[in-house]
């Protein structure tokens, strides 16, 4: 469980976050979503104590990152950095994967036997240099060594920018995977479609707080929150609200594509 507790971050004094209250439960799949330069990227370091709260307390499986070392709250909390060629430093992929787990592990079988697996799970090839490879193809090297941690919580900022829809949906399925085998994602994501497709809870940042959250269903279709943020809905939920309908904890997007669906084939659509 990660929670924020009245926290508030400054840049130069300059409140980014202010009065941030959130828990964020084990084996949820939440999107943070905003306009840009919301604090969205800033919510997230915070997870990790990569940024420390100016003020209030954020608290990682008990652990308070006011004072917990970076290196204890790595071994809790996984970060994908929206660049891959931020995050990869290594001249193989075999490399590039053992050398987050040699921080943590000192068994050296241990940790052989973690990067064979995590290499036949995504089809590598070990001694390939990562920086070869497609934006793609180094975006699942970075999300591969984060997961070879096996940390209890996932955060992603921005994981599928620059990527064509296959290799998004590969990054995502990898995703939606991990949550369902128990690890909690919280993913920044500027791509609504997405959002809807793989969220289940949505939080929206905006005015330097929290000004939604919700289920995915709800927030997607509370006009008055997307309005005042700028986001734009999928299209289903779109074509949902211009029919009249809201889903109002009654229709869910899928319930409302098979009614949509039902409408064509009875020629009202």
């Amino acid at each position: 469980m990660i929670e924020f507790k009245n926290v508030c971050f400054a840049y130069d004094k300059e409140n980014i976050l202010e009065n941030i209250n959130l828990t964020i439960n084990d084996g949820e799949f939440i999107a943070i979503v905003g306009r840009n330069g919301a604090g969205k990227t800033t919510l997230m370091k915070l997870f990790n104590g990569l940024l420390k709260p100016t003020s209030g307390t954020v608290i990682v499986d008990g652990l308070d990152t006011n004072v917990a070392k970076t290196s204890e709250l790595a071994a809790h909390v996984g970060f994908l950095f929206q660049n891959p060629d931020r995050q990869i430093c290594c001249n193989t992929v075999k490399d590039e994967i053992e050398f987050g787990l040699k921080c943590i592990l000192k068994d050296k079988a241990e940790i052989e036997e973690r990067c064979q697996s995590i290499i036949k799970s995504f089809g590598f090839t070990a001694h390939k240099d990562p920086f070869s490879l497609s934006r793609g193809e180094r975006q699942k090297v970075a999300l591969a060594s984060v997961l070879a941690l096996k940390p209890k919580t996932m955060v992603l900022d921005e994981p599928t920018t620059g990527l064509d829809y296959k290799e998004c949906m590969q990054i995502m399925e990898v995703v939606r995977d991990m949550n369902s085998k128990g690890t909690t994602v919280v993913m920044v994501c500027h791509d609504m479609e997405l959002v809807a497709d793989f969220a289940k809870r949505v939080i929206v940042i905006g005015d330097k707080g929290v000004l939604a959250d919700d289920e995915c269903k709800r927030v997607m279709t509370n006009d008055s929150v997307l309005r005042r943020t700028s986001l734009a809905p999928p299209q289903i939920a779109q074509l949902g609200i211009r029919l009249g309908k809201t889903f109002d904890g009654i229709l869910s997007v899928e319930e409302m594509a098979d009614k949509i669906e039902s409408l064509k084939v009875g020629g009202i659509l």
